[in-house]
């Protein structure tokens, strides 16, 4: 198992489990469709890789507020994006 995913460390930078989850499977679902690592392989999978950029501060979570919703004056809830 990988060894960061053991401590509460990384939870924590994330700021959930939930919210960790979904940077992992966002940022995973890039590597799949091409985007390039931001570390070096260095023989480790694609999820050793995101777990790395995570701990490295490469990657987090950006809240940007939906363009359809944001004319609607009930539309409050942020949309999650990958930096």
């Amino acid at each position: 198992m990988i060894e960061a995913l053991k401590s509460e460390e990384i939870v924590e930078k994330v700021g959930g489990k939930f919210k960790l989850c979904a940077l992992i499977q966002r940022r995973l679902q890039q590597l799949l469709d091409g985007a390039r690592p931001l570390i070096a392989r260095d023989g480790r999978t694609d999820l050793e890789l995101v777990i790395e950029e995570i701990m490295q501060d490469k990657i987090t979570l950006e809240y940007v507020e939906d363009q359809e919703n944001s004319s609607s004056e009930d539309a409050s809830a942020p949309a999650e994006a990958l930096l």
